[in-house]
């Protein structure tokens, strides 16, 4: 069985030697662009070299988060980042954007590349996409349970990372676009506001129904050893070197000895909770008590005491490295010592010519103990050869310096890795895309507002429906003469298997086409030899993503919903491109439904329950594939902004609380390229996104 790696945030170079001294395997950090925590104080060029330096001398790998979507003018920007990252060289590349992920592994096809959370996979097929593409490791969404969890590792072949410890999203990263909609600041770009810990409450909830507890399962990990996970990942660029090394600290003991002294989780939780922690999502034990935020006595225990006796815990070298020293002192030669490691570094040094002892003479028992005091260092020497002369003597400080020198040359040594070759390529442009205005219109409805659609949606080049319709509706549909494709739920916990059965027999029915929003539902679709239309929450951002889905074989794709109208028009690429212009845009997708924090459950929501926040604005609950979905408060309409919408194929009409009535209503507006009055927004498509 592998070694789980314990991984530890680093927001800023002063808490890389926390990490480390506390006993991390791995880092993780980001550079001064590209990371999904903008808001840390991240690394400048000197500081990276610097980090990656002193960890690779103690033998801790580095990983670089470069886990945010791209616009076509900062493609070029981002891989000089990386270009440099490779120069240095760092361990692995933490990516989301899949356009970035196929030029990367065109520059730099040694480079390892792991899939960030944001990725938004949870699904055994999920992680065979991105096996194929060449990932080496998937960070899995944090919402897994431990059967799931257990189930993705048996049919993986790359490494998984599971988060143990820090901050819960509401939302599935990756599929959160409630900061960008309400101020324009994107989580897939680094820079969310959190507005989910304001008050966002449901009727009968906590009065803060969108904010979980910090998540903790430090006391699992051996469990998550034995299953098979390769990485314990502890969330915290935003937090303070303290907290890391609590965290750390924490997880190190926990998997070396099974257990978590109480003084230990005492200062974990006092340097940083919500009301406490949850295992919620891997226990399955879901809802009201996962949901907590960060309260007086909270703040409060995290004392300057607290935070001394955690200095204290990293004060000193962590002593990780065995090393063989040979040590050799011989007549009228100079001393000699040779010290390796078990990575293959080697360091040889002559010191001084020992003396005739006139008094007590080395010998091998003195000599051991002089090469024993390694403190100081991250070293500890477990295999000695000595070989001393009869009757000699060499001066302590002479031999101290020997073994002084030869420790801090082999620590240099260790710094300095092979620089990962990276290749200039040219970066995509494509062709002019269709500067007309979009004629092709698509619908999308639910199970509740399908029932009742009307012949005047038969324009519609496709309509999308849900995965569990009844046999006879889909008929109905085909038979009304409508182009009938289904939408698979972009949340799948658990539900592959069903899935997959599921798609196997809509096929028989006759319906060979899918919208697929994530890349375990990509996968699924390609196993079935489908049709597929990619949704927005594949997140194509720029034109190396709309080449990738061509490449993936999709026949269009929706782009996302945080672009504006004029980046929508300068995307290259060959494949059709799509574009939600009407529907209240889904903010988030959360598998622990707030709706149910009432304690009335999941038989009482007969109409779309809401979410209220301070300002007494409404947000729809929705669900669909065992997941929630938070709504806007007003639909996004761009009804008469048709002569504004370039580079365009399509646009897709998302129905969602509407019912029968508002659907048509909406559908002829469209078609007369009118818009309503009050009650919508235009969304991000003019003032766009951090």
């Amino acid at each position: 069985m592998n070694k789980m790696e314990i991984l530890a945030p680093a927001g800023g170079i002063e808490s890389i030697s926390p990490a480390v001294r506390t006993g991390a395997d791995a880092i993780y950090l980001g550079a001064w662009k590209l990371s999904a925590r903008s808001s840390a104080q991240n690394f400048d060029r000197e500081q990276l070299r610097t980090a990656v330096e002193y960890c690779h001398a103690r033998g801790v790998k580095v990983y670089l988060a470069c886990n945010t979507l791209m616009h076509d003018n900062e493609l070029k920007e981002a891989l000089q980042i990386i270009e440099y990252a490779c120069s240095i060289p760092v361990d692995a590349l933490i990516m989301q954007d899949l356009g970035l992920v196929s030029l990367v592994r065109q520059a730099a096809p040694a480079m390892r590349i792991h899939a960030s959370t944001q990725m938004s996979v949870h699904t055994p097929k999920g992680v065979e996409l991105l096996a194929k593409m060449g990932f080496k490791r998937v960070v899995l969404a944090r919402e897994l349970n431990r059967k799931e969890l257990e189930e993705i590792v048996k049919n993986s072949s790359i490494e998984l990372e599971v988060f143990v410890h820090g901050a819960l999203c509401m939302s599935v990263s990756g599929q959160c676009y409630f900061s960008a909609m309400l101020g324009s600041r994107s989580g897939n770009r680094g820079a969310c506001a959190q507005p989910c810990r304001l008050p966002f409450g449901i009727k009968g909830g906590t009065g803060y129904d969108l904010s979980l507890k910090d998540v903790s399962l430090v006391g699992y990990l051996r469990e998550l050893q034995e299953m098979g996970i390769a990485s314990a990942k502890i969330e915290g660029r935003m937090k303070r070197p303290e907290y890391v090394a609590a965290a750390v600290a924490a997880c190190r003991q926990s998997l070396d000895s099974g257990s978590i002294e109480p003084q230990l989780e005492e200062k974990l939780s006092a340097v940083f909770s919500r009301s406490g922690f949850t295992d919620g999502y891997y226990t399955g034990q879901l809802g009201k008590t996962m949901f907590g935020i960060r309260s007086k006595e909270n703040v409060v225990s995290a004392t300057n005491k607290v935070f001394h006796s955690i200095h204290e815990m990293y004060k000193n070298e962590n002593q990780r490295i065995p090393l063989k020293a040979e040590l050799k002192i011989a007549r009228q030669q100079p001393s000699e010592l040779t010290v390796s490691d078990n990575d293959g570094n080697r360091v040889q040094l002559f010191g001084a010519v020992p003396e005739r002892a006139v008094k007590a003479a080395l010998d091998e028992e003195k000599c051991v103990s002089y090469l024993r005091k390694t403190g100081g260092t991250p070293f500890y020497i477990n295999d000695f050869s000595v070989k001393v002369d009869d009757g000699l003597f060499l001066s302590a400080p002479s031999l101290n310096s020997l073994r002084r020198d030869a420790l801090e040359q082999l620590l240099q040594k260790r710094a300095v890795r092979v620089p990962v070759h990276f290749s200039e390529i040219t970066l995509p442009t494509g062709h002019t895309r269709q500067q007309a205005p979009p004629k092709n219109i698509r619908a999308r409805f639910t199970a509740k507002n399908i029932d009742s659609l009307s012949d005047d949606f038969l324009d519609c080049e496709l309509i999308y429906v849900p995965l569990d319709l009844k046999e006879e509706e889909y008929h109905s549909l085909m038979d009304r003469g409508f182009a009938v494709a289904v939408e698979i739920p972009r949340g799948m916990f658990g539900a592959e298997k069903h899935i997959y059965e599921r798609l196997k027999k809509i096929r028989e029915w006759g319906i060979y086409e899918v919208l697929a929003s994530n890349v375990g539902a990509v996968e699924i679709a390609k196993s079935l030899d489908m049709d597929i239309h990619g949704g927005f929450g594949l997140n194509i951002a720029n034109t190396a993503s709309v080449e990738w889905a061509e490449k993936m074989g999709l026949l269009d794709a929706e782009v996302s919903f945080e672009l504006t109208l004029e980046q929508i028009a300068q995307l290259g690429g060959r494949l059709p491109l799509g574009m939600i212009s009407y529907g209240r845009l889904p903010l988030m997708l959360t598998r622990n439904c707030p709706a149910q924090n009432d304690g009335n459950g999941c038989h009482s929501c007969k109409t779309a329950p809401v979410l209220t926040d301070r300002k007494k604005i409404q947000f729809p609950i929705q669900c669909y594939g065992g997941c929630t979905e938070i709504l806007n408060s007003v639909p996004v309409i761009l009804f008469d902004r048709q002569n504004e919408i370039k580079g365009i194929d399509f646009q897709v009409l998302r129905f969602s609380v509407e019912n029968s009535v508002e659907s048509g209503e909406n559908l002829q507006l469209f078609n007369q390229k009118k818009c309503r009055k009050d009650g919508f927004t235009r969304g991000l498509y003019y003032r766009g996104v951090e």
